[in-house]
């Protein structure tokens, strides 16, 4: 689990490629501190796992499925990225419950300043709009951000000058993909109340009582 609280911005130092997967190189200095084999770090919002450790550098194994949900597919070695190591136990939570766990990508539609801020308007794809709301979590290439605009096609964040000297999206363009992981609670919720029926033993099924119907008549 992480937080989207970027530690640093890290460099890939190769990428050997599969048939359809890659292995990728990665360099860092604050995310090294006491790193070990099977450690999570989080590589622009994508979980991966160390495998191999090299001075300061370490090697992850990407598959297939990383590949096609992910923009991992177009680092190559020089490419800056977002690192966070998992979250500890007794750490700060600063953020929002990030999985690492990639929906898919989206493109930077367009670049604009206010006073201190920038705004970024992010395109997705329905499948991935659908959970976004305004206020609400999304993470983008892993960074926990808050949604301040929707439309039917786009969404737009609003970043201090921290975040965006901390994080490549101060070297991002317009056209530049991102990868996008919507908040884990409306997903969860939205199973629930399209799945009302769950298994209380082999033989059973009981209502789960919280329907679309029931909070429909309660009010909601």
């Amino acid at each position: 689990m992480f937080t989207g609280i970027i530690e640093e911005v890290g460099k890939i130092t190769a990428v050997i490629k599969g048939q359809r997967s890659s292995q990728l190189w990665v360099q860092g200095a604050v995310t090294m501190d006491d790193l070990k084999l099977g450690d999570s770090v989080a590589v622009n919002g994508v979980c991966l796992t160390v495998s191999q450790l090299s001075g300061n550098k370490w090697m992850a194994d990407v598959m297939s499925e990383t590949l096609n949900r992910s923009n991992l597919g177009d680092l190559k070695g020089g490419s800056a990225v977002n690192l966070e190591r998992a979250m500890p136990a007794n750490g700060r939570f600063g953020g929002h419950m990030v999985a690492g766990h990639i929906d898919g990508t989206g493109h930077i539609v367009q670049i604009t300043k206010d006073d201190n801020a920038v705004i970024f308007e992010i395109g997705a794809p329905p499948k991935i709009l659908r959970y976004i709301i305004e206020k609400g979590s999304i993470a983008i290439d892993g960074i926990s951000l808050t949604v301040i605009e929707m439309t039917s096609v786009s969404f737009k964040v609003s970043i201090i000058p921290h975040t965006v000297k901390q994080t490549i999206l101060g070297i991002k363009k317009p056209g530049d993909p991102v990868n996008l992981e919507n908040d884990l609670v409306g997903k969860y919720i939205e199973k629930l109340l399209m799945n009302p029926a769950v298994k209380t033993d082999r033989h059973q099924e009981k209502s789960a009582g919280v329907t679309i119907d029931f909070l429909t008549q309660a009010g909601f």
